[in-house]
């Protein structure tokens, strides 16, 4: 941005004027210590996602004419719509009280676990008017749960497409593609916030699409057919499908429903790394690689532009030569560029912070529940919250397609992958982390230890809460024949569908529940100390809820509690080299 270009004659670049207020942790317009801070207009009012990319900028200008020529960019505002006055100096503040505003700027920009829009998000708060208009969004097609929650986990779908829009894109991708899902990453983040999990999908992977809903441009709503047995990648792009249908597709593949997802294009990495003035990346060997245009020496580089796009790009001088290597090499390029965003060369960056958001908002898309910079923004302060050594990166667990003679495809491991999906659904760790407080951990713990009462003294009503349909009927002839509960009953639907199966106890059952749950392999945080209510014979009985993840009567419900370790996984904290 030319400050001369906006009415400042002192040359003097306006990212400059942009300082840290310690005492709020926000980044504010310093124009000199006798300069008053202008005054900016609230917000507008949203608009749809079709109207802004494309729409001129004619209001935000008039507005820029009304205030200070020196207002580049303008100044942070509050909902109020008047601009914040710079805080009054503190005599005697000593530098020792500023740490935890540190840790605060760190939180609120440290969003980048959605791989740098995150980060954007927060910066938006500089302008909030210009990024809104820069936003792009498409419809979820209500295949999400309607956006994430503050006080739950959080599952964020990342995809990338070979789409060639964009200058000097023409040399890469397929020719003429619709912008397929050539990378493809469930982010998970844990609901406590203390660890995280990338999951990559493969591109080429064997998967079922199902019938995908989507709306069309002039507000209609279109069925997209679903198709058995084809790679992971036409998920995308391939037609019509759009966003919204690759996130039905993971959802189909893992039982996992993503909140929100985002799609970035080729240009998303060249102008992102430039924005952070480039990622340090280690090979092991040297490359030279004709199809993705990498050439680097042995050693470690920092790369940035079209540079990190073929290495991201490349596949065939790493590892095998395939997709799955490439994954990898990708992945240690996301731990580098995590780094680089969490540093502090970066957060207390005006200048930075600012690229970041226009290069951010200009190449990404996002869902319609993600459509405004407030909203990332909340996105970022609940996502900055995590310790990238809690990150952890892996892989669909899969293996060579029998069905080819020639192996371009691979196929679920299912001895491996299911474990991994149940892993990320039960909000598992990858990382070695605490994940809850030592009392709340030692209270579920305590709820299986104590006196059994007889299985013949169990007296429990079974609903079904999301598990598949004649679920309750199965397990009450299982519990009364092969594990003597006789005084159980099948009490239909539950009133809401459930994540996870439950076990509802008054305290004067809490024996009874004991025995259950040993029968069921129910787990503490199962068990729900509650209330009870009356059977059918007007008796006090407990209450299981049969949840989604119920699998069968005699099947454990106990969910694994740690990674296994033939699982291949890394964390965003270390550096590994390409090899």
């Amino acid at each position: 941005m030319d400050a001369q270009g906006r009415g400042r004659a002192e040359n003097v670049d306006p990212a400059d004027q942009w300082v840290l207020n310690p005492d709020t942790g926000e980044y504010e317009l310093r124009l000199g210590s006798s300069a008053p801070q202008p005054t900016v207009p609230g917000p507008r009012a949203s608009r749809s996602a079709g109207a802004r990319r494309g729409r001129t900028q004619s209001s935000g200008r008039a507005a820029a004419r009304e205030t200070s020529a020196a207002e580049v960019p303008p100044q942070r505002r509050r909902r109020g719509g008047t601009a914040e006055e710079p805080p009054a100096g503190r005599r005697g503040r000593r530098p020792a009280k500023k740490k935890p505003k540190a840790k605060k700027v760190l939180m609120w920009t440290g969003g980048t676990m959605a791989f740098v829009v995150l980060a954007v998000g927060v910066a938006g708060y500089l302008y909030l008017e210009h990024l809104n208009d820069n936003i792009s969004s498409v419809s979820d097609d209500g295949a999400s749960t309607g956006g994430f929650k503050k006080d739950e986990a959080i599952n964020i779908l990342l995809i990338g497409t070979d789409k060639r829009t964009g200058s000097g894109n023409e040399g890469y991708g397929d020719t003429g593609s619709a912008g397929h899902a050539d990378t493809t990453i469930l982010l998970h983040v844990s609901k406590d916030r203390s660890n995280a999990t990338a999951l990559s999908i493969p591109r080429d992977l064997i998967v079922d699409i199902p019938d995908c809903p989507t709306q069309q441009e002039d507000g209609s709503e279109k069925v997209i057919p679903g198709e058995s047995g084809v790679r992971f990648n036409i998920s995308l792009g391939q037609s019509g499908r759009t966003p919204s249908c690759t996130m039905r597709t993971v959802t189909e593949l893992t039982g996992i429903k993503p909140d929100n997802f985002m799609v970035a294009d080729f240009n998303a990495v060249k102008t992102l790394t430039s924005a952070v003035g480039g990622v340090e990346v280690c090979l092991a060997k040297d490359i030279d690689d004709p199809d993705s245009h990498l050439k680097l020496p042995k050693g470690e580089h920092t790369i940035e532009g079209e540079q990190a796009l073929a290495f991201v790009r490349t596949r065939h001088s790493v590892g095998m030569g395939g997709d799955l290597s490439r994954i990898e090499l990708q992945q240690q390029f996301l731990s580098s560029l995590m780094r680089k965003l969490k540093s502090n060369d970066t957060l207390t960056s005006p200048s930075k912070m600012i690229k970041l958001a226009e290069a951010g908002t200009e190449a990404l898309t996002v869902d319609s529940q993600l459509d405004s910079i407030g909203k990332l923004k909340d996105l970022g302060l609940e996502l900055g919250k995590l310790n990238v050594k809690n990150l952890s990166f892996t892989t669909v667990p899969v293996k060579d397609n029998p069905a080819e003679t020639v192996k371009t495809t691979v196929v679920l491991d299912e001895s491996k992958a299911p474990d991994v999906f149940d892993l990320i659904r039960n909000d598992v760790s990858f990382t070695e982390v605490k994940q809850q407080k030592k009392k709340e951990k030692a209270e579920v713990a305590a709820r299986l230890k104590g006196e059994k009462a007889p299985a013949s003294e169990v007296r429990v009503r079974i609903l079904n809460g999301g598990a598949p349909g004649g679920s309750a009927q199965e397990t009450l002839s299982w519990l009364q024949v092969e594990e003597g509960v006789e005084k159980s009953e099948n009490a239909g639907n539950a009133p809401a569908q459930l994540d996870k199966t439950t076990l509802e106890y008054a305290p004067d059952q809490a024996a009874q529940a004991r025995r259950l749950a040993d029968i069921l392999g129910l787990s503490g945080s199962a068990m729900k100390p509650g209330e009870s209510v009356l059977n059918a014979q007007g008796l006090p009985a407990m209450s299981l809820t049969l949840g989604k993840d119920f699998k069968g009567a005699g099947v454990s419900l106990t969910p694994p509690d740690k990674a296994p370790d033939d699982i291949k996984k890394s964390t965003a904290d270390k550096v590994e080299c390409a090899k």
